[in-house]
């Protein structure tokens, strides 16, 4: 059986709801992170989530490669598009911008300010830089949003459920989203899907 690995509320939140979406018949695991001695080390020695150990015990990492290949397990579903199609590559384009400007870029630095200073007095500093590069990142979203209700072709697709934990964790974030009435919006028709609401749960984060 294959098994998705995550961690409740993490980036892997992403994957769950696509294998919810979809019914697909994959065992979700929830497992702990940041322990070194952590059974799921022996699984996947980076000790990151997602992933995705297959039945033949090959092992997928990232959200930009999980996504994609969820979906394909279901030909023609809309949460993806037909190979060659600029639909495809739009959908690939907004995981590729998330995964690096809004997570990597943004949040890297606000959740994680040790990777990028061993002197505690400058994690709040790191963590301001953060929050500023969030916005930035946030902007272009928030535009786009302003014309469409979702990213890509006006239905539910992988980018939005991807874009959706970024979202939510900006929620979090203080007054972040005051700013960005689109993205507020965003989020009340992402928590209105089942299969998020039912993650959701799942994860203890409802």
């Amino acid at each position: 059986m294959t098994t998705l690995f995550i961690a409740p509320g993490a980036c892997s939140f992403a994957a769950h709801v696509v294998v919810r979406e979809l019914q697909l018949p994959i065992t979700v695991e929830q497992v702990l992170l940041n322990r070194e001695d952590s059974p799921y080390r022996q699984i996947n020695p980076a000790g990151r989530v997602p992933a995705l150990l297959l039945d033949d015990r090959t092992l997928l990492s990232e959200n930009t490669a999980i996504l994609p290949y969820l979906a394909d397990l279901k030909p023609g579903t809309s949460l993806f598009a037909p190979a060659g199609s600029v639909e495809r590559a739009q959908i690939q384009s907004w995981l590729g911008y998330l995964a690096t400007e809004v997570h990597v870029g943004a949040f890297r630095l606000i959740n994680r300010p040790e990777r990028f200073s061993t002197d505690e007095a400058a994690f709040p500093g790191i963590r301001q830089r953060g929050l500023q590069q969030l916005a930035n990142a946030l902007k272009p979203i928030e535009a786009h949003l302003a014309t469409t209700p979702y990213l890509v072709g006006n239905r539910f697709t992988l980018a939005d459920i991807y874009l959706g934990v970024f979202v939510g964790w900006s929620a979090r974030a203080g007054a972040l989203l005051a700013d960005f009435p689109a993205l507020q919006a965003f989020l009340g028709r992402y928590r209105a899907h089942e299969s998020v609401a039912q993650a959701l749960s799942a994860e203890g984060l409802a």
